[in-house]
């Protein structure tokens, strides 16, 4: 049993990588991720009260997940928006403050609930266990993110070795034929 569930967990975090739905630099709609975030969660629960296995669940639980971070990923982009969203933003600071808090106090109401109902579906401890596994996943992709990049490092470095090695053969090769033209050498 523990086997398949760090499967499925594995899976999740394969699915929905602490990553935003919103991969580029625009924007995030704090109510579209709140919208989509419950939306998720309304499935996972539909799911767990019909009884169905984790591996149907797990879809909407990675979709719940990315709805968060896009969450926390708005609320990252409020602090440091950009200028034409500051110069013509029409929210009062009590409005934009007061969203803030409802959603992010919406999340966590969802995310306790979601921890119970796993629980409870799946056997006490399947949250926590998730939750580690997650930390773990997380960790062995910031170790193989930090080796691909120092491999692209020193694969640049190496390109640019090459090229400046290759570079100062030319220029010594192209003295070396200059000067044994001068000196009447080729003829």
């Amino acid at each position: 049993k523990r086997r398949s569930s760090e499967r499925l967990f594995l899976w999740i975090n394969t699915y929905r990588s602490e990553g935003s739905y919103n991969e580029g630099n625009n924007m995030i709609d704090p109510i579209t991720a709140i919208s989509a975030a419950t939306a998720a969660y309304n499935g996972v629960k539909k799911l767990v009260y019909a009884g169905r296995e984790l591996e149907d669940v797990v879809g909407q639980l990675g979709k719940w997940y990315g709805a968060a971070a896009d969450i926390n990923r708005a609320e990252t982009q409020r602090k440091n928006p950009p200028i034409f969203t500051k110069l013509f933003n029409g929210g009062s600071v009590e409005e934009e403050a007061l969203s803030i808090i409802v959603h992010k106090k919406k999340l966590a109401e969802q995310e306790k609930e979601l921890q119970e109902m796993l629980n409870v579906r799946f056997g006490y401890g399947t949250w926590k266990e998730m939750i580690e596994l997650r930390r773990q996943i997380r960790k062995e992709r910031e170790e193989t993110m930090y080796k691909q990049q120092e491999r692209k490092a020193a694969f640049f470095e190496g390109l640019m070795l090459t090229g400046l090695l290759i570079m100062l053969a030319a220029i010594v090769g192209v003295s070396i034929w200059l000067t044994g033209l001068g000196a009447g050498w080729w003829g």
